[in-house]
């Protein structure tokens, strides 16, 4: 077990960090639908029975079915791919939308509200947080920002993630040294950002879909 995924599986118990709300979020949702998926998504910590995975970068998809987090892949375009009406309890992108156009994020949103049947959840930087590509991926180059106005006026609940905002920097790794130490402050920042996301680094937004 590598030490990314011994700490993930603490976290989802820890109260307010992103694992522990996902898991919370997925446990009535009997399948999943996981757009942009990357590499390792938290929900291999959810107990999920069916979900499937989206991803056009082929590297990340590949290093997903290595470790058998979903039990479908499809290798696409997020912004192209098509699905039924009601096709999944739960459609979700987590840190997805700053990749695409303020356009294509919003046509983004009303297609995955479409294909719920529950809910949808996103997650994204609060407000716009540049990032070049890197991993050779051209596809990890931020083109948009977002803010919890930008989702509570489509009727999306907005909770703070990842903790306090001035603790992070480039891709949301932490500034402060030593690591362990500020990765623990952080961790402590969440239980108050998680209610007050305006001074959080990250937002997660959550629509339950009638």
């Amino acid at each position: 077990m590598d030490k990314s995924t011994y700490t993930q599986q603490i976290l989802h118990k820890m109260p307010y960090t992103l694992c522990y709300c996902l898991c919370r979020e997925l446990r009535d949702c009997a399948s999943v639908l996981d757009l942009g998926c990357g590499k390792s998504c938290m929900i291999q910590f959810c107990s999920v029975p069916y979900s499937v995975g989206i991803k056009l970068f082929e590297p990340y998809l590949q290093a997903s079915k290595k470790k058998g987090i979903h039990n479908e892949y499809i290798k696409a375009n997020i912004t192209e791919v098509e699905f039924k009406e009601n096709a999944f309890d739960a459609v979700m992108a987590l840190e997805v939308l700053e990749h695409l156009t303020k356009n294509d994020g919003y046509n983004l949103l009303k297609k995955m509200e479409k294909w719920a049947k529950k809910k949808v959840i996103i997650t994204t930087p609060n407000g716009y947080l540049y990032q070049d590509g890197y991993d050779d991926n051209p596809l990890q180059i931020h083109r948009s920002g977002w803010d919890i106005e930008d989702f509570k006026k489509l009727g999306y609940k907005v909770r703070g993630n990842s903790g306090i905002k001035i603790l992070r920097g480039y891709t949301g790794r932490i500034m402060f040294n030593p690591q362990i130490f500020w990765r623990i402050v952080s961790y402590m920042t969440q239980i108050v950002t998680c209610h007050y996301p305006r001074s959080a680094f990250s937002l997660l937004c959550i629509k339950e879909v009638k």
